[in-house]
């Protein structure tokens, strides 16, 4: 990695860029890195459960980034859009004491793996941002007076709601609630999962007529900057009927399907058998996670990659990218067990400070709260 000093600006656009399914708009991007300003990120997450890799070395890993880019990272612990969106069972406080106790340690270790600073990391409870926030409020409202009733209601797959699903009132004030996060707080970027475009679009439309919070640069007001990361597959084979895009947000890793997830401090033996099983069919690099995990939790870390071979199988294979992977998998030359079980070895690794820091301590308490109340529902 280049020194921050030595950094010009395409590098760092190249930076926060990479491995990104999407930047709006990257004549924005180039924009603010020119201005020489002070700059500052900003991602939400709801508080709803155990962390798997897509949150913790996916979106972590684009975290530090930014973070490298010189970018001031931010992460709210969005403690009442967990509660508006029903869980950990709707417990508010629950849900502040699992944001601030399980959640920010496993964010924090997790990007200590990742080869990060946690000390880059500002964290921020929503509900302590928002307390005799009148600034937050008022950017609420006017967000709101700038967006159709029509548009919130489009709005709620955000938080993995079905368009026309019947919600109660609340829900409709997330997707607002998410755009005013935003202003409230100054942020010039907007990283999300591509599920969540729909909030950082309303946001870039309401930009220039929001008077109470605008983003400016000198005296010019602007649009936040939205990055989109990529949704880490999980481990079940996709629905056959549906479209690709479907297909792509229907096999995103998930908490609900924890044996399709691998959660950040899984045991060895639990890496390998959910990897062991997972739907990798021979030659097929479509919608194939083992594919998918290889390109962003492996290569965003890793320059070369060498995986191993018996040398009656021809001896170990070395990729560059994950171009040369597909390639030589899509033309049956990397079977799909090697592929696994280089994965897998490379993940159990990697997540070793992760397992050992909740094996013990105040670390291994919250993590057995947390199990303990999603069995009990």
């Amino acid at each position: 990695m280049l020194f921050l000093l030595e950094m010009d600006i395409k590098e760092k656009i190249n930076l926060i860029s990479r491995f990104a399914e999407e930047i709006i708009t990257l004549e924005d991007l180039e924009f603010l890195l020119k201005s020489g300003e002070s700059l500052n990120h900003y991602i939400g997450f709801e508080i709803s459960g155990k962390i798997h890799l897509g949150t913790g070395l996916v979106c972590m890993q684009k975290i530090k980034d930014f973070a490298d880019a010189g970018v001031k990272v931010h992460i709210l612990l969005a403690d009442y859009h967990t509660w508006i969106n029903d869980k950990l069972g709707g417990n508010l406080e629950i849900i502040k004491k699992t944001a601030v106790g399980y959640f920010k340690e496993g964010l924090s270790i997790a990007y200590q793996c990742l080869g990060g600073n946690p000390k880059d990391l500002n964290f921020i409870l929503a509900s302590d941002f928002y307390h005799n926030n009148d600034k937050f409020w008022l950017t609420l409202i006017e967000v709101g007076k700038n967006t159709t009733l029509a548009r919130m209601k489009r709005s709620i797959t955000i938080m993995g709601r079905k368009e026309g699903e019947e919600i109660d009132f609340a829900k409709l004030l997330y997707p607002a609630m998410q755009v005013a996060d935003i202003f409230s707080g100054g942020f010039h970027f907007s990283q999300a999962g591509i599920d969540q475009r729909k909030a950082n679009v309303i946001a870039r439309d309401a930009a220039k007529q929001l008077k109470i919070s605008p983003l400016k640069i000198g005296k010019e007001i602007i649009k936040p900057v939205a990055v989109h990361h990529h949704l880490l597959l999980g481990l079940d084979k996709p629905a056959a009927s549906a479209e690709d895009e479907e297909k792509q947000t229907s096999m995103k890793m998930s908490k609900s399907k924890p044996d399709s997830a691998v959660f950040i401090h899984d045991s060895e033996d639990e890496i390998k058998r959910k990897i062991k099983k997972a739907y990798c069919p021979e030659g097929e690099i479509e919608f194939n996670p083992i594919i998918d995990w290889a390109g962003y939790l492996i290569f965003p870390c890793e320059n070369k990659i060498i995986v191993p071979r018996k040398p009656e199988h021809g001896g170990n294979l070395t990729f560059n990218n994950i171009d040369e992977l597909k390639k030589m998998f899509k033309n049956k030359e990397l079977h799909p067990e090697d592929l696994k079980n280089f994965v897998a070895e490379y993940l159990i690794e990697l997540l070793k400070p992760v397992r050992e820091h909740f094996e013990k301590g105040e670390p291994k308490k919250m993590l057995g709260e947390l199990e303990e109340l999603i069995k009990r529902g």
